[in-house]
């Protein structure tokens, strides 16, 4: 595998850590800044509505240049928004940093995706695309718990100092080994043509799916700590370990979902969104006894991480005309959903449902998906019979 997709993957790592070192470290934010824990769960579903609004915009603003010096430029914001919440004195601030963290979030994923896809033969894009996802993936496993094992023995802000350093240790690998690429394909498509790839049944549908999974996920992501330590009754100390173990389990997730990709994404997708149900159904059961919920939390981040990549290989195949702008929606389709999962989970908790009720949501969510998945399974296999 090239070097630049190492490189690629590693401000992927930064990247997912900021997106999601606020669950990890609720509590202290709360507590320093005089919100309530759902209230500063909103910094997620900010953030995600930054990435939903931005990406596609800079996407279209960006398009006519070269991919390395977009990339530099898109790292060196992000590392400088990560620096203005490490410094924010109030909530309002705090979220405004979040919001600049979050203008490059969508363009760096679309065009990195378009990058890794062509620094390798096509029989191992799958490969490739799941070791640059892999970023997320290890930001889970070790940004997140690390994050949160750093703010509750230094402060929150700390996290984020740390995050910033990395970035900037990311933007030197980039310049250092990634290869200039001349233009992208959205230098040849006009843009009536790039909409009339997304119109694609393939392409907004899995859209669709990427959104409507990510509602269940983050609902029970972003405050998975507060029940860890309210309803499971684990110390603080070790929730840092029980992050860990969901980290472990995506990492098992990300490496299955690239090796099915390159088998059958659709059947595969369907069969890993079912057992994504089982799996809520399976936090929801065991909130309360901690070793069963340890288990649980390492099954449900495996198959919540292996969705990823089948879906995003069925969009490039799909809209190979703007590769691109289609990879930045893949950025705004997560970003729709991990909005309204952190919204919806802060409004039902502000109302009195009880934190080990959340993964409800993504028993509801994944169920839902699957439809999705099976109808349009159904409808492809109506066309290829018919053709």
């Amino acid at each position: 595998m090239p070097i630049a997709v190492y490189a690629l993957a590693l401000m992927a790592f930064a990247i997912g850590t900021t997106e999601f070192i606020v669950s990890g470290i609720l509590p202290a934010i709360s507590g320093d800044l005089s919100v309530s824990i759902p209230t500063a769960g909103l910094l997620v579903t900010g953030y995600a509505a930054g990435v939903a609004v931005g990406g596609p915009i800079l996407a279209l603003l960006t398009a006519r240049f070269p991919a390395k010096p977009v990339l530099l430029v898109l790292g060196i914001v992000f590392a400088l928004g990560q620096v203005l919440c490490a410094i924010a004195p109030d909530y309002a601030l705090l979220m405004g940093a979040r919001l600049v963290s979050a203008c490059g979030h969508g363009v760096f994923f679309g065009i990195g995706s378009v990058t890794v896809s062509r620094l390798v033969p096509e029989n191992r894009r799958g490969s490739a695309l799941s070791l640059f996802v892999g970023g997320i993936t290890v930001a889970n496993i070790l940004g997140v718990p690390a994050g949160t094992a750093i703010g509750n023995t230094f402060g929150w802000r700390v996290s984020f100092v740390c995050i910033a350093a990395m970035a900037l240790l990311a933007v030197l690998a980039i310049a250092l080994a990634l290869p200039g690429i001349k233009g992208q394909a959205e230098r040849e498509a006009p843009l009536h043509l790039q909409a009339a790839q997304l119109r694609h049944p393939a392409v907004w549908t899995s859209y669709l799916i990427i959104a409507v999974v990510m509602v269940g996920s983050v609902s029970f992501g972003t405050f998975q700590v507060p029940l860890l330590i309210e309803v499971t009754r684990i110390e603080p100390g070790y929730v840092p370990l029980f992050l860990l173990l969901g980290g472990v389990g995506s990492v098992v997730g990300i490496f299955i979902g690239g090796r099915l990709a390159d088998w059958r994404p659709l059947e595969s997708l369907l069969g890993i969104l079912l057992a994504q149900v089982a799996c809520y159904f399976a936090l929801m059961v065991s909130a309360q006894h901690p070793i069963a919920m340890g288990i649980s939390l390492f099954a449900s981040a495996a198959a919540t991480l292996a969705f990823s990549t089948p879906t995003q290989v069925r969009i490039f195949t799909a809209a190979r005309a703007a590769p691109n702008l289609a990879s930045t929606f893949v950025s705004t389709a997560y970003n729709i959903g991990i909005a309204a999962g952190a919204l919806l989970g802060a409004v039902l908790l502000n109302t009195g449902t009880s934190y080990a009720t959340i993964p409800l949501i993504g028993v509801a969510s994944s169920a839902i998906a699957a439809l999705i998945t099976a109808a349009s399974w159904l409808s492809e296999r109506r066309t290829l019979a018919i053709a």
